[in-house]
């Protein structure tokens, strides 16, 4: 590797402006039961003006799982879930009921199948 291409890398790399615990408030939990399997629908939409992180968040989350959604705005998961959070209390994204114990094995497999399709989208 010559020094510009590892020069090049630093310049496209974006520096985080905000750090993630203030886009939460320094929460970390949420009480909403929020799976990472979990999908999600969006309900409506949060016209605030801008490009905020829950604007981002709101744009991607439809038909996807928490974790597809961390991935593709690329934010932690654990800042995710707290933002998707107040996102349901506020009734702007709903979240699908995910496995359970009695879940049946078509069910199993359509989140498998979900699952993989989500990962090889990135």
């Amino acid at each position: 590797m010559s020094s510009d291409d590892n020069h090049e890398d630093v310049e496209t790399r974006a520096p985080r402006l905000v750090r993630s615990y203030t886009l939460t408030a320094g929460r970390t939990k949420t009480d909403v039961d929020l799976p990472v399997e979990a999908t999600l629908r969006r309900q409506g939409f949060d016209d605030e003006g801008g490009e905020t992180p829950r604007q981002r968040i709101l744009r991607v989350c439809d038909s996807k799982s928490v974790a597809e959604v961390s991935a593709l705005v690329k934010m932690p998961i654990g800042v995710v879930r707290v933002l998707l959070g107040d996102l349901v209390e506020e009734g702007l994204v709903r979240v699908q009921a995910t496995l359970t114990d009695s879940s049946s094995t078509d069910e199993r497999r359509d989140l498998i199948e979900r699952t993989l399709r989500g990962l090889r989208a990135l």
